[in-house]
């Protein structure tokens, strides 16, 4: 079979998924991409760029896998000659109808917000087969769906919600997990907590911080790896923890070389995360896997993809929880680094994703 996977916004997870499935695919893929850069743009405009591409390319595959950064609809208009006959599907790792915007987004106090998700939404209207990274994801853009065709005045097409429920389906992240085994890291006397995510108001950065700083000032011993993607724009809390944690830090910003990311991780012991936005949780599944210790919020996808056996152990519901499982993991870190924990994220590796994703695209 021959896919061709439209990817415009070819950086970051987008990249790692692409890139993923290209390799551990018995298809034959091909990725017609963009840099991942200026992401509203590419909403905008991708697809046009895109399409010029496809209709330069001798090749036809036999089915086009786009993903949530095009704008579907544009691009198959101005690919008919070529595109006509080739199923579609389409995949979202996040959208933007419930993707929390920044208050202080430009669009949001011009009022011009709404258009991104309806490129969501006609995206997945004209595609043959819709797809979400969780359960969580799913439901959440189907639900805020209503909400935001009431928006409109006139014509609203609410039976186009459950059109686009019934040919939607999750397959979960597939990720490249074992380029992460290395049996000959050597872990620190003292628990070391990370932070792998980007830099980023929704990734609740402020709870974060706050939590540690109440676990510092009661006495708890710990040191500090804060790692992740940040920006000219990033909150200012990192700046302010930067000071406050001096004495505990030992990893401070982005990691560029993989090898160094890996050994960071392989070091750590507790995985705190406070998130308020996440549709899957690449970044923290990539942490268990190496053998962190997850306390992870009591919503979002985690209830999803932590088996309910572990829900105890691991998700909690309010501050006093987290701050309760944060010391409880301190004090026992010998226990917690020998746990099992990293089979939780073993099942998302791509060796056993790939078969999945080759089984539901046959079925086109």
């Amino acid at each position: 079979m021959k896919i061709l996977l439209l990817e415009p916004y070819y950086t970051g997870s987008h990249k790692q998924w692409a890139d993923g499935l290209k390799k551990y695919s018995n298809h034959e893929i091909k990725i017609l991409s963009m840099k991942g850069q200026f992401w509203k743009w590419r909403m905008h405009g991708g697809a046009i760029t895109l399409a010029k591409q496809f209709n330069n390319l001798n090749w036809r595959p036999d089915l086009l896998l786009a993903t949530d950064m095009l704008d579907l609809s544009t691009f198959l208009s101005l690919t008919r000659e070529k595109s006509h006959g080739i199923p579609t599907g389409i995949y979202f790792h996040e959208n933007q109808l419930s993707y929390p915007w920044s208050p202080d987004d430009r669009d949001i106090k011009k009022n011009r917000d709404n258009h991104y998700g309806f490129v969501n939404y006609a995206s997945s209207l004209v595609a043959d087969r819709v797809f979400f990274n969780s359960s969580f994801h799913m439901n959440s853009f189907l639900d805020n769906l209503q909400s935001f065709l009431k928006h409109f005045p006139d014509h609203q097409e609410l039976d186009t919600i459950d059109m686009i429920d019934k040919k939607s389906q999750v397959i979960h992240l597939g990720l490249d997990l074992s380029k992460f085994d290395d049996e000959h890291i050597q872990k620190n006397n003292e628990p070391i907590i990370l932070w792998n995510h980007r830099w980023e108001y929704d990734k609740n950065p402020e709870q974060f911080f706050k939590i540690l700083e109440k676990v510092k000032e009661n006495g708890y011993v710990f040191k500090l790896v804060v790692a992740g993607e940040n920006f000219r724009s990033s909150p200012s809390i990192f700046d302010k923890a930067k000071k406050k944690f001096a004495s505990e830090i030992i990893h401070w910003g982005y990691i560029k070389l993989f090898n160094d990311y890996r050994e960071c991780l392989l070091k750590a012991d507790i995985l705190p995360v406070t998130s308020n936005q996440e549709f899957f949780g690449a970044s923290v599944m990539e942490a268990i896997y190496c053998g962190l210790w997850p306390i992870l919020p009591y919503r979002l996808s985690y209830p999803e993809l932590i088996p309910g056996k572990s829900h105890s152990n691991h998700l909690y519901k309010n501050e006093k929880e987290l701050y309760e499982m944060i010391i409880w993991a301190i004090e026992n870190c010998n226990k917690i680094r020998v746990s099992k924990i990293s089979s939780v994220a073993a099942r998302f590796d791509w060796k056993t994703m790939a078969p999945v994703y080759d089984k539901i695209f046959e079925l086109f």
